[in-house]
């Protein structure tokens, strides 16, 4: 499987009773450095056992080197990725209070002249052609998923919150994934519906198989033959971060369905690992960042020398 998309560099503050205002300082010593965004799904997928790529663009700054270092651990694929020279990875501050997190985030903006990254995904899927691939909707990503259809490419799409208001770009997005993961507020949102059944069925309406997300719940499932609650998997844990929950979730459901398991099965698998990602401060959890950090990943060994260009291309069965 390959997972699509950016990453950032965590700077995770614990349990908060509440946000500073102008002036203030709020103390934690709940504290962990981590690394999310795409990075989280391949990194579950490639633990849970499966090969697992990450398609982004990493640099030579300090988010890039903490998501190298992670891919080299998790055994994460870093042939999809493209390299290149300065601040790529986003920095994310996030801020877990009242049950919930805040953030603050930065992206570096993208260089004049350089390809969109819906190029740079139909030429990786091209070339790479995994049997499942992992991204968010959004603009332009319904090309990439036609390409995954005509490719044979299997696609779990989610989505987050605040996409709603492409809610007619989303929705085209759904119609040709495989498989549709929101959670619950997420769905609510889209659809519009005042009660979850009602949002469950309106999306069950798109075609497309779906697995709505409940934290402690467990999952929803819709099928030929009606709506399935999977709670097996879901444990007992301690509430850290929910961050990347729902990417761990949708990674670990994909490595299931790659070993075999048919979606209600791959979800118990996914309630197993949501459940942990809850339980631990990051999206992937605290990571320690060697003293090479701070080196230039240009000339690491560890860095992938393959850079993945636009166009398209003959591929293997890839990850």
């Amino acid at each position: 499987m390959i997972s699509f998309g950016s990453v950032y560099l965590e700077l995770v503050f614990g349990h908060l009773r509440e946000l500073p205002g102008p002036g203030e300082e709020v103390l934690t010593d709940d504290f962990a450095l981590s690394c999310g965004g795409a990075v989280t799904s391949a990194g579950a997928a490639a633990l849970a056992g499966v090969h697992a790529g990450l398609c982004t663009v990493l640099g030579d700054d300090l988010g890039s080197r903490v998501v190298i270092e992670y891919c080299a651990r998790a055994g994460v694929d870093l042939s999809p990725s493209m390299r290149v020279p300065g601040k790529r990875a986003g920095i994310s501050a996030v801020l877990n209070f009242r049950g919930d997190r805040a953030f603050v985030t930065h992206l570096p903006p993208r260089p004049d002249g350089e390809p969109p990254p819906i190029s740079r995904w139909r030429g990786v899927l091209h070339r790479e052609r995994p049997r499942w691939c992992y991204l968010h909707a959004g603009q332009g990503v319904a090309a990439v998923l036609r390409d995954a259809r005509a490719l044979g490419v299997k696609v779990v799409l989610d989505i987050s919150l605040g996409d709603e208001q492409y809610r007619d770009t989303i929705i085209e997005c759904v119609r040709l994934a495989d498989v549709f993961v929101p959670n619950s507020d997420e769905l609510l949102r889209l659809t519009g519906a005042g009660s979850i059944g009602q949002a469950v069925a309106a999306a069950a309406a798109w075609g497309t198989p779906l697995v709505v997300k409940r934290g402690a719940a467990g999952a929803l499932v819709t099928g030929p033959g009606g709506i399935t609650e999977v709670a097996e998997g879901v444990r007992q844990v301690q509430v850290r971060d929910l961050t990347g929950a729902g990417d761990a979730f949708a990674g670990a459901m994909i490595a299931a369905m790659l070993q075999g398991a048919p979606l209600t099965g791959a979800v118990v698998a996914a309630n197993a690992a949501g459940s942990e990602a809850a339980a631990r401060l990051g999206a992937v959890g605290e990571v320690e960042v060697a003293a090479m950090a701070l080196a230039d990943p240009m000339q690491d060994p560890m860095f992938p020398r393959r850079a993945a260009a636009p166009g398209g291309g003959e591929g293997s069965n890839g990850p």
